[in-house]
């Protein structure tokens, strides 16, 4: 295999698959910050050279971790269609990017490649693309996933309820619940951070949402985001949860980081389909983002970009209803300003799509990032226009809890209103009856919490 391409006169030499994918990535601190990437910019263009005349079949034979070293592989490797496989696996990924682009290529011949490819792949293809590139690619993809009602339709542009307290005192969780879904926030599910882990004040806080859900007849899903194990033991106890949530990476060694592996995440979506309070199918929330495994010591000498194709890969096996990348939140260590964040946001919900995910994204950042405000309204119009499954929504977008910034509860309207898209169905024909929606955009009651109450 030739890793090796002369640029304006000086021969670029790479050792193996994994250097030619971390230098051919887009400028990340976190590749930087672990030795991996391109020393300049001829060096990055080289290593996109190289990997573009690179198969797919390449990829696949060089997977990030040996097979026989690590769980997340072996699960990626496992679930490839091997008939769709042998169709494309001749491919270079600059033809594959091609393909990707063309007209030829749509929702449905997507959705059929991309069980042929493993997450090398995926994040081999996004790293020679324009972020104009993956824009149009991902907008092109359509996933559907099915809880107690369904996110991902073409049109429709979902929030997370994202009602977080300092204390997780239930009268604030509950007003800020109440004014999130008066401002139409809340059709992807009303999930909460919890301050306090355990099985009690995880079950008191599922309690609440499914109180509220019941008599209000909301139709959305509730989920408190602690460790999968609190959430399988308190829905052992009896509290109602419709999904089961954990965060994961793309590595056997960064999951166990995270304290579970595959088949506690089996375990996990088989006690919610038999013991949980939604319709299923799709019962697990995932939560990603770029560098995580690195923070954790737990890379294996590989880019964040493959690291976190990786994750989808293995989320993919346990069909969720939700994932989402968590981009700016980890910090500038990994991705260090607005053009990072930025770049890391549509390369991450491109990669989750083309994976077959219903891929949201938390476009966040923390105070000590080199990035504002607007710089995350930017990247959220830009996801939008991407066709994102859903953001986050949070008073103001400022996460009094976790200490971070991202989408609030009105931008949840304006960016519906700009781009012409609508919350879940059932859920806009809620907001509808309840008086918060009128003909489609925010009525006279929007924002009055006291609706609920009177």
């Amino acid at each position: 295999m030739r890793l090796k391409t002369k640029l304006f006169g000086t021969l670029y030499s790479f050792k193996d698959v994994n250097d030619v994918l971390a230098k051919a990535n887009e400028e990340k601190s976190g590749d930087q910050l672990a030795g991996l990437a391109a020393s300049s910019l001829t060096e990055m263009i080289a290593a996109k050279e190289v990997l573009s005349n690179l198969t797919l079949a390449d990829l696949r034979n060089h997977p990030a971790v040996p097979y026989e070293q690590d769980e997340v592989t072996r699960i990626i490797q496992d679930q490839v269609n091997e008939k769709i496989y042998a169709g494309i696996k001749n491919w270079t990924l600059a033809e594959f990017r091609e393909w990707l682009l063309s007209d030829q290529a749509d929702c449905r011949s997507i959705g059929r490649v991309s069980r042929g490819l493993t997450s090398e792949m995926i994040a081999g293809v996004t790293k020679l693309m324009s972020n104009l590139d993956l824009v149009y690619a991902a907008n092109k993809i359509e996933v559907l996933a099915h809880c107690n009602t369904t996110i991902g339709h073409k049109g429709t542009l979902g929030f997370r309820l994202q009602p977080n307290h300092t204390t997780d005192d239930p009268d604030g969780i509950r007003i800020s619940t109440f004014e999130g879904l008066s401002y139409g926030v809340g059709d992807a599910v009303i999930g909460l951070n919890p301050v306090n882990d355990s099985v009690d004040s995880v079950a008191t806080v599922l309690r609440m949402f499914q109180e509220i859900k019941e008599t209000y007849e909301i139709p959305t899903q509730i989920c408190v985001l602690a460790h999968v194990t609190t959430q399988m033991d308190a829905v052992r106890q009896g509290a109602p949860a419709d999904l089961i949530f954990q965060s994961i990476a793309g590595s056997e060694k960064g999951n166990k980081a995270f304290g579970l592996d595959g088949a506690l995440m089996a375990e996990a979506r088989d006690l919610v389909l038999r013991e949980g309070t939604s319709t299923g199918p799709n019962v697990l929330y995932f939560e990603t983002g770029q560098g995580s495994e690195l923070s954790s010591d737990a890379h294996h000498g590989v880019d964040q970009v493959t690291m976190e194709a990786r994750c989808y890969g293995f989320a993919k096996k346990f069909q969720p209803f939700l994932v989402n990348t968590v981009v700016g939140f980890i910090g500038p260590e990994y991705l260090y300003d607005a053009k990072q964040v930025t770049r890391a946001g549509l390369e991450d919900h491109f990669m989750g799509k083309l994976t077959g995910l219903p891929m949201g994204v938390d476009a966040c950042y923390t105070n000590h990032m080199k990035t504002d405000q607007n710089d995350i309204e930017n990247l959220a119009m830009l996801l939008s226009t991407a066709g994102c499954t859903y953001f986050m929504g949070i008073p103001q977008g400022d996460d009094i809890m976790l200490n971070y910034q991202c989408t609030g509860y009105h931008d949840a309207s304006s960016l519906r209103q700009l781009l012409g898209l609508h919350p879940v169905r059932e859920f806009e024909q809620w907001l509808e009856k309840m008086g918060f929606m009128e003909n489609g955009r925010l009525g006279q009651l929007a924002g009055d919490a006291s609706t609920f109450i009177r």
